[in-house]
């Protein structure tokens, strides 16, 4: 699973012209799922974006966590996109419909999030603050033969 983590003044997600969610300061997340990803890594990805320590403290530092700032979650299968042959993009390491939905609404649900419509074709604006953009990615822990 990996996201795209920006920090943001604000940032807002439309579709067909309605708007459909949008934050203060925060997060704006971009959210990818591939094959065999499950909701234990959902879980700690989740935990990892509420944890990360990328808004300035009192020395204006990077040092505090998300605390009670906002969150924007828009599903990116986009972010599963290899180029690296060729100039046309192969999605094929991209989750399947169902997989990604359902891991990407348990992502938002534990982090409490506005969110964009899964699947639709979506107008994302925001102003990044800092600028601040992480790319997180976790992968199910490989097991070694015994």
């Amino acid at each position: 699973m990996r996201a795209l983590v920006q920090r943001v003044s604000r940032a807002s997600v439309s579709v067909d012209g309605e708007l459909v969610a949008s934050i203060g300061a925060g997060l704006l997340v971009l959210v990818g799922v591939t094959h065999d990803d499950d909701r234990a890594i959902a879980r700690r990805l989740a935990e990892k974006v509420r944890a990360l320590r990328i808004f300035p403290d009192a020395q204006g530092r990077m040092n505090e966590p998300l605390g009670a700032r906002e969150v924007l979650c828009v599903s990116q299968f986009t972010l599963y996109g290899d180029a690296r042959k060729g100039t046309r993009p192969s999605f094929v390491a991209a989750a399947e419909p169902e997989l990604a939905r359902s891991l990407y609404e348990e992502f938002c649900d534990l982090l409490d999030a506005a969110r964009g419509r899964f699947g639709a074709m979506m107008e994302v604006e925001l102003v990044n603050d800092g600028p601040v953009t992480l790319m997180l990615e976790l992968e199910r822990p490989r097991t070694t033969a015994q």
